[in-house]
């Protein structure tokens, strides 16, 4: 999966939700979107890509990183269940 470009995804979400008076509403939303539309694996990858190190590329926008921080418990994806 494609880190940079899942970062450019979140960071256009970001964009978004960043014009919105309320800077906590705004947070929620951008946490409410990537939990509602984006598949777990994607999620996962984004999530990781919080504690790796920066190795260039496109830099995570601050809003972005804060809906992830405030809320990395409830975006993380359940593990799947063996059957």
């Amino acid at each position: 999966m494609d880190t940079q470009n899942l970062i450019d995804m979140a960071n256009r979400i970001g964009d978004f939700f960043d014009s919105m008076p309320d800077r906590e509403e705004a947070v929620a939303g951008v946490a409410d979107h990537i939990r509602r539309f984006w598949e777990p694996r994607m999620r996962r990858a984004l999530l990781a890509s919080l504690d790796a190190p920066d190795v260039g590329g496109i830099a995570m926008s601050e809003i972005v990183r804060e809906a992830l921080v405030q809320n990395r418990e409830r975006l993380t994806p359940a593990a799947p269940s063996i059957a």
